[in-house]
């Protein structure tokens, strides 16, 4: 083998085990993205359903609740404000029904309507 023909060959190795390593890497990168893409879709859908139920029940005044949801600590957090302690338990026990398996974490707060 000519000195040539060695230097092509160290360079086409390295060639191949640089693409090798990359594919690698983006493969693990689609993989990390879609585990959070389906993460942050399952918290969306808890997120939009747990709203919705708010709203539509009429014990609550959920203009001031903010719904959010971690799929992957299976934990939906209530923040915001209600006027009474009884809407306040309303709201988590709505919450409660419609993210079933997950944790409520009720941190409304209590402000009475002038």
């Amino acid at each position: 083998m000519t000195t040539g023909n060695t230097l092509q060959a160290i360079l086409a190795a390295v060639l191949v085990s640089t693409l090798t390593a990359g594919c690698g890497a983006t493969w693990r990168g689609v993989k990390t993205d879609t585990e959070k893409a389906v993460e942050n879709t399952g918290g969306g859908l808890e997120t939009m359903d747990v709203k919705a139920a708010l709203i539509a029940d009429g014990r609550v005044d959920s203009a001031n609740i903010n719904v959010d949801t971690s799929a992957s600590t299976k934990t939906v957090v209530l923040k915001g404000s209600v006027p009474t302690a009884e809407m306040r338990a309303v709201a988590e026990a709505i919450a409660r029904d419609q993210a079933k398996g997950y944790t409520i974490d009720n941190k409304l707060t209590i402000v009475p309507k002038p």
